[in-house]
């Protein structure tokens, strides 16, 4: 089976992780894609093959004989999808012979255009997977998911000399709790990638230091009337709040190595605002400096309005893996080398977000991510070329043959 015929299959399946809910996997119907590989996988010829209370998927192929004493690798990619966008009854599109011009999402009418998505224009000729328009596709993760398994299955099927390959899938990477129950121990690998980056090519082992905050204010609410010098408008406060970090550090003014502070979301009245926001940054002193220049603001805003009137707290969510892969420049380098071969350019370049991989690495599994060649994850416009598949999932085959050989 191709791996565009599976992530076919996969798409169609509800999976939508959900970030307000306290259980593990925040939502059941993750259990209806992690069943279907367990059987898919053992149909592959995996063994050991099995889904956790936790809705976590493990699977093995054992090393070829003569080739134990080879480093067992692991492939990682997550089966849910984002709650930032719809992923129920989900309708794929496939436009043959893509002419590199506008593309009517049948669904709602919308276009997915050149204009908006530069890089369509490289896709010419090519056949593209997209939405109808009325959800994402899922092509994150679910792409890498049949990658994956594809790569697996070429590689039984064509009797491809192979150390151990150890193979997992983990529920709701999209809500950042996608490694925190993941079995390393018994997983078996000694390295491991996540297939679950963007276009063909592309490498990353540098992520965000992440950390989430949430600010509340206190207000003192009166009638307007006599409320000179006595009201603390909430609302008020936090807009003021807001307005003392810099301007030109936030999302949309960002790229590459630069950090931002992301407000997420405000509410508020006069007697109580909260804002919630992301703080990200690669460097890790810039990452610590984000976070103090939250704390001065709390500081001076008390000061002025009376201790207690505003709270920060903050939460640190996972860290940037970039000083535990290192000592493994193995992984890249053999990434990188696959590529080549394979008359494919390598990209290295920082996820500007967090990986799996970030938290298995240091969790003791060294994991870089690797791209599954989607684009324009997380809405409507989430779109993934057929030939882009295919080579993702031989550059696998490729990484695990480098092995095999060392």
């Amino acid at each position: 089976m191709k791996a565009y015929e599976r992530l076919l299959k996969y798409v169609k399946v509800y999976t939508t992780s959900d970030e307000s809910s306290e259980t593990h996997p925040t939502t059941k119907r993750q259990f209806d894609l992690a069943n279907i590989l367990v059987e898919e996988m053992k149909e592959i010829g995996l063994q050991d093959c099995k889904v956790d209370e936790h809705c976590y998927v493990y699977g093995v192929i054992p090393a070829t004989k003569g080739y134990e004493n080879k480093a067992s690798i692991g492939l990682i990619a997550h089966m849910d999808t984002a709650p930032a966008a719809n992923g129920k009854n989900v309708k794929p599109q496939i436009i043959e012979n893509y002419d590199g011009g506008d593309i009517i999402l049948k669904g709602n009418n919308s276009i997915l255009s050149p204009k908006k998505f530069p890089h369509l224009k490289n896709l010419k000729g090519k056949t593209i997977i997209t939405t109808d328009g009325t959800s994402l596709l899922g092509a994150d993760d679910k792409a890498g998911i049949a990658e994956i398994l594809t790569a697996c299955e070429t590689i039984i099927n064509e009797n491809i000399p192979h150390g151990k390959i150890c193979v997992g899938f983990t529920p709701d990477e999209e809500v950042g709790l996608g490694a925190h129950l993941f079995d390393v121990k018994n997983f078996g690998a000694d390295f491991a990638y996540t297939i679950d980056g963007g276009e063909e090519g592309e490498i990353s082992y540098e992520n965000f230091n992440a950390a989430a905050a949430e600010v509340n204010i206190h207000g003192v609410s009166v009638h307007p009337g006599s409320a000179k010098n006595t009201m603390i408008n909430a609302t008020n406060v936090a807009i003021e709040f807001n307005s003392m970090l810099p301007s030109c550090e936030r999302p949309e003014h960002t790229e590459g190595y630069e950090g931002f502070y992301y407000l997420d979301s405000f509410n508020g009245n006069t007697e109580h605002a909260s804002l919630k926001y992301i703080l990200r940054d690669h460097n890790k002193e810039k990452f610590e400096n984000r976070k103090s220049t939250m704390q001065l603001i709390e500081k001076l805003l008390n000061e002025k309005y009376g201790e207690g009137t505003v709270r920060v707290t903050l939460k640190d969510q996972y860290k940037n893996m970039v000083e535990l892969i290192k000592p493994c420049m193995h992984l890249i380098d053999n990434a990188t080398d696959a590529m080549k071969d394979l008359g494919v350019a390598p990209i290295i370049e920082p996820i500007r977000g967090g990986t799996d991989g970030a938290t298995l690495s240091y969790m003791g599994l060294p994991c870089p991510n690797l791209g599954t060649g989607g684009h324009a994850f997380h809405g409507e416009f989430e779109h993934i070329a057929v030939e882009s598949m295919d080579i993702c999932t031989e550059i696998i085959i490729e990484i695990l043959k480098r092995y095999a050989n060392q």
